[in-house]
């Protein structure tokens, strides 16, 4: 009965999770970074790790300051080197961890963009190319991708992660 009850009040922090990321993508910015911050601060900092990687992730792209928005996905990327597939499967069957490694080191490449700290954008780029092989043949999988080569364009970076001259401008 109690890890019944331990299993049904992980699942309301995943549900509450989700009704503020819905919250973000209607619109409502300030709602979701309110609620998602209550969440984070009622799982605490050494919570369940899926929680922190659901909750930091999605904190990130409520923040307005840059820094801010590297410091959660910082925090996104601790979570999920502790999360475990066992963990995850309990949330969902088909899931693996190391599928979540593109799309948070392609966030953090593009925290870093936004800091003008191109050398470690570049790190977490050629991170998240080398980890795309996870991904699958699906709309998720192929925005992960278009989104590692828009930015590998902005920075000048070729799929084999060498360095490219920077597309000119037409005068």
């Amino acid at each position: 009965m109690a890890e019944q009850q331990e299993q049904s009040s992980e699942d309301a922090v995943m549900a509450r999770a989700g009704q503020a990321v819905m919250l973000h993508q209607a619109g409502d910015r300030e709602e979701a970074r309110n609620r998602l911050l209550a969440l984070w601060t009622e799982i605490g900092e050494d919570g369940d790790p899926l929680h922190r990687v659901t909750i930091a992730h999605y904190m990130a792209d409520t923040q307005d300051d840059p820094a801010d928005e590297l410091a959660w996905d910082l925090r996104a990327l601790t979570a999920a080197d502790v999360l475990t597939d066992a963990r995850l499967e309990q949330h969902h069957r088909s899931l693996e961890v190391r599928a979540f490694y593109p799309s948070l080191h392609l966030n953090l490449a593009a925290d870093y963009v936004k800091l003008h700290r191109e050398d470690e954008a570049r790190t977490h780029l050629r991170q998240a190319r080398g980890a795309i092989g996870t991904l699958g043949d699906d709309a998720y999988g192929n925005g992960i991708r278009a989104a590692i080569e828009r930015l590998e364009l902005q920075l000048g970076i070729s799929e084999d992660g060498g360095q490219v001259a920077p597309p000119r401008r037409e005068e």
